[in-house]
């Protein structure tokens, strides 16, 4: 079971729900981290024609991308919590929270969480023969960063 991260800004949530409610029953195997708006926008769409008496959806609710959701999900993703992270951004709408969306793709990066910011990389990631196998992605070892000698 791996975690898994999805995020969409406004103009490409109903891109995110399509690939959703395509990936449902792979996607309901996993547990979820979803910000604000997208999350409740996960939550209804994986919960249609859920039978009763059936697995309950695990689904963590972040706040809001620009109220701090963002940057909770980066935190995730520094903690090692996170294994994939699916964040359809809209490269054409500017965004009031701009730096945290950079920064939580930054951090993605820094932490090698295999990232998808359309869907055509999403397609590819979900479908990865490595998808359904425990894989850890290789950490770049920081070491000589933090222990640096610094001149004050």
């Amino acid at each position: 079971m791996k975690t898994i991260a999805l995020v969409a800004h406004d103009n490409r949530k109903k891109d995110l729900m399509e690939w959703v409610e395509y990936n449902k029953e792979t996607l309901k195997k996993h547990r979820l981290v979803c910000t604000g708006t997208t999350g409740r926008m996960v939550e209804e769409t994986l919960s249609k024609g859920t039978k009763k008496g059936e697995q309950k959806l695990d689904i963590k609710l972040l706040k809001s991308g620009p109220l701090g959701g963002d940057q909770q999900l980066g935190a995730l993703i520094a903690e090692g919590e996170i294994d994939l992270l699916f964040f359809l951004w809209d490269p054409m709408q500017p965004q009031p929270h701009d730096v945290d969306v950079k920064a939580l793709l930054r951090i993605s990066s820094l932490y090698n969480v295999p990232t998808a910011t359309n869907r055509s990389t999403a397609d590819f990631l979900i479908s990865s023969p490595l998808f359904d196998t425990d894989y850890k992605p290789k950490l770049i070892s920081y070491s000589d960063y933090t222990s640096r000698k610094l001149n004050l």
